[in-house]
């Protein structure tokens, strides 16, 4: 055979693409590039905002906290790393006008803090972002306690400052109602002079640090920490911490399901294509083709394709990034963060480390298709190297998703799923084949049969599609019905602590008649547990303090009955001389219904038995406790009382006006306003569920256009059988309502297994992924199939007329 050069081999392929010979395998590279670059360059943007957010709530990359003085070597290991840093000194003391007194938290800060964040002081002269030297700023409600205003003095413990404005914002999330008074800043220098921080006082000493991964895990690692000591990072601060780390896990578990549908759809369109050059592979090679030049025309082919897929691809999935955003302009920080070249790299490695096993396993095997196939079709060998290619798809995944854990459960649950669900959808075609039906369904069901390996492939990729569409969005709803727990509209906003048991009625009272919600009465009384079963609690941890129990003082309390929203796990409540335990103490410490626990509570011994242990939601912005006994056990020690409500809403200066009133008549009550903080996690709550409904969204389309690829794909495949059948005299009618009831019974079962498959992997991902109780979510069950349904009529209906045209009208 004549050889011909690149340029005329490229002229050739680029022919077959465009009279539509190689537009659906270079289509399919374009989606799944596109789709992967825009699904990948948003989450990556969403995922750094979701980063910074999280280390804003922290005010810093990492934080260093404890109960004695910052140690040198850690401050002189910050600055060998010259990394930025901040401190913090916090302790309790009593604040003194010339008109009022009030307990108050004071917060001693140098001038660097905070390192990310923004804190608002306020006064005549303007706004300032930074707390200097001899100043006192006060949050709103001191300065109505004391009296005060800008310019009077006011003494904290020993020293007299001049009040310099008011704390309008302060920087960070926390929510701690036993640990938080109204806050007070002054400067770090200043402290001394107070005299509040002396031997024995309850302080809290913090660094704050700003630097690189390496930097700080070398500072990390220069440092021993004491049973005090703790590194607070962004994915450890309780609450807000568990919503940053499950949206980074369903951006990654987004992502990398839709590599896996667009995997899928390539694989079958790869298929498709070696499938269509068989024929003129055996013609080639009947005329006097080598092998040489055969790799050479496949080769300008296959680039060629690649190529269309990664400039079409990358265009439109930079478009696509773009348009996904109108969305989140609200949202999304100025400027945006920039995406890198990483989703390019993603989806055109995706693309690559698909494609080459793809294609290269089956051109392998067509490249052994003899000459004689041109009279008698026959299957090319293909060597057992060539199957080393699909090494490739892993190591890509091993190196994006390495320490993903729950991507790679859900990869190996879709390898399983991928051959379970088409054998069962298999099993049911059977079971229907023996009911009574018109010839045209039993028709249909005997072309299901008759090829069962490719049906059973059809069936597995259409049900597991559908699965991970499914997957992606029920799991959407899932965290964001699970957020909601964390400021619902009905939270608490107020928390009046310090309550003597002689007010407590009155107080109690006053909330009742401004017709408030409110939560019940809770006695506190702080202490330690010392001993379980007659032996030291951190003997019987092993030594180690792991558990949070152990390194300070709790808030204990004691009730009638457990609090409704505590999930009762073991054991029954009701034992006099008893207590309920948290589950998460429980495990640390290898306690179990029965154990004896003694505690120290204001110097006296108490003890009780284990009767109940319970699982409690900390991220929801209630009091939650530890240990909580029953009434006999506390009866003898005195307590003070917290109380949590929801101050009015609408009217700011009518909800300021109640509560300084409540702060005037129970001058030794302490009011804690959340209002601000609520605020500020109701913005991150927004932010998060835009991203991810939006990823979600994004994932949805994506799955309907590979499924649509995949259906036209699967028709053209009976192409010609279905031509066959008309030039041999079937109508129109006839072949109209078998290709209907053929697809339409293989959209119904596909889409009821696909329900059934992602109701079982979402309830799997939810409680071992994201440590959630499952749901059942029986809408599915109908939306599926109907989902299948509809986008298999929108491929019939551009296909089927062409289908149905004879060979003969073709000809002519």
């Amino acid at each position: 055979m004549k050889r011909l050069p690149n340029r005329e081999l490229l002229r050739w392929s680029w022919r077959e693409i465009k009279q539509g010979q190689l537009w659906p395998i270079a289509i399919a590279l374009t989606l799944i590039i596109a789709c992967v670059f825009g699904l990948a360059a948003l989450a990556d943007r969403m995922d750094q905002v979701v980063e910074t957010q999280g280390k804003n709530a922290l005010t810093a990359d990492t934080v260093f906290r404890s109960s004695n003085p910052l140690p040198d070597s850690l401050l002189t290991q910050a600055s060998q790393q010259q990394v930025k840093t901040a401190t913090l000194t916090r302790f309790a003391t009593m604040a003194f006008s010339d008109n009022s007194m009030q307990l108050v938290t004071v917060k001693a800060v140098d001038s660097q803090y905070p390192l990310r964040g923004e804190m608002l002081l306020s006064n005549a002269s303007g706004q300032a972002n930074h707390v200097q030297a001899n100043q006192l700023w006060l949050e709103p409600r001191v300065m109505q306690q004391l009296k005060v205003k800008v310019g009077d003095s006011v003494t904290i413990g020993d020293a007299d400052f001049v009040v310099s404005g008011e704390v309008l914002q302060e920087p960070g999330l926390a929510f701690n109602p036993f640990q938080q008074m109204p806050s007070v800043y002054i400067h770090q220098s200043d402290v001394d002079k107070t005299g509040a921080v002396q031997l024995g006082s309850r302080v809290s000493f913090r660094l704050f640090i700003n630097g690189d991964d390496q930097q700080i895990a070398q500072i990390k690692q220069s440092v021993e920490l004491t049973p005090s000591d703790r590194w607070v990072d962004e994915d450890s601060q309780s609450r807000t911490s568990e919503v940053f780390n499950k949206t980074k896990q369903y951006l990654s578990l987004t992502v990398a399901i839709v590599v896996v549908m667009a995997a899928i759809t390539l694989v079958l369109t790869c298929q498709h294509y070696v499938s269509s050059r068989r024929q003129t592979i055996a013609m080639l090679k009947s005329l006097g083709a080598q092998r040489p030049w055969l790799i050479r025309w496949l080769s300008i082919q296959i680039g060629s394709l690649f190529a269309i897929g990664i400039v079409f691809g990358s265009l439109i999935g930079v478009f696509l990034e773009m348009v996904l955003r109108i969305p989140l302009t609200d949202v999304l920080p100025d400027p945006l963060p920039s995406y890198g070249l990483m989703p390019f790299l993603l989806s055109v490695g995706t693309c690559l480390a698909i494609g080459i096993p793809a294609l290269g396993i089956p051109l392998i095997g067509l490249l052994n298709t003899s000459a004689a196939s041109v009279m008698q079709p026959s299957q090319g060998n293909i060597p057992q190297k060539a199957w080393l290619l699909t090494l490739l798809p892993f190591g890509l995944l091993m190196l994006v998703y390495g320490g993903n854990t729950l991507v790679w459960i859900v990869l190996a649950s879709i390898l399983v799923l991928f051959v379970i669900l088409g054998v069962i959808s298999l099993l049911i075609v059977k079971g229907l084949q023996g009911l009574p039906a018109s010839p045209a369904l039993k028709l249909a069901l005997s072309r299901i049969n008759r090829s069962s390996i490719a049906s059973g492939i059809q069936f597995g990729a259409l049900a597991l599609s559908l699965m991970l569409i499914a997957i992606i969005w029920l799991v959407r709803s899932d965290l964001l019905n699970d957020w909601q727990q964390t400021l619902p509209q009905d939270a608490p906003n107020v928390f009046a602590l310090n309550i003597g048991s002689y007010e407590k009625d009155q107080y109690l009272q006053e909330i009742d008649a401004q017709k408030l919600t409110r939560s019940e009465a809770y006695p506190i009384i702080r202490g330690r547990l010392s001993e379980i079963n007659g032996v030291e609690a951190k003997e019987y941890a092993d030594g180690e303090d792991k558990s949070d129990s152990l390194r300070r003082e709790l808030n204990f309390t004691w009730a009638e009955t457990l609090p409704e929203r505590n999930d009762l796990l073991e054991g029954e409540w009701g034992d006099p001389a008893s207590v309920s335990v948290e589950s998460d103490v429980a495990n640390d410490l290898g306690l179990k219904i029965g154990d004896t626990l003694t505690f120290v509570i204001s110097s006296q011994t108490v003890k009780a038995k284990v009767n109940t242990i319970r699982k409690v939601h900390w991220r929801e912005m209630k009091p939650n406790f530890y240990f909580i006994f029953s009434p006999d056990v506390l009866k003898d020690i005195p307590a003070t009382w917290l109380v949590s409500f929801k101050a009015p809403e609408g009217n700011s200066a009518k909800t300021d006006a109640f509560l300084n009133t409540m702060a005037r008549d129970f001058p030794t009550v302490s009011l804690m306003d959340i209002r601000t903080m609520a605020g500020k996690i109701q913005v991150l709550l927004t932010q998060i569920v835009w991203s991810i409904t939006v990823l979600a969204g994004l994932a949805v389309i994506a799955g309907l256009l590979l499924i649509f690829t995949l259906l036209r794909l699967s028709l053209s495949q009976r192409q010609d059988e279905i031509r066959l059948y008309r030039t041999l005299g079937a109508s129109k009618k006839r072949i109209n309502k078998t290709v209907w009831y053929e697809y339409g019974i293989m959209a119904l079962i596909a889409g009821l297994v696909a329900s059934f498959g992602a109701e079982s992997s979402v309830a799997s991902l939810m409680k071992w992924g994201f440590e959630l109780e499952p749901t059942w979510h029986f809408a599915l069950w109908v939306t599926l199939p109907l989902l299948a349904f509809v986008t298999l009529a929108l491929v019939l209906r551009t296909l089927i007329k062409q289908l149905l045209i004879p060979v003969n009208k073709l000809g002519s």
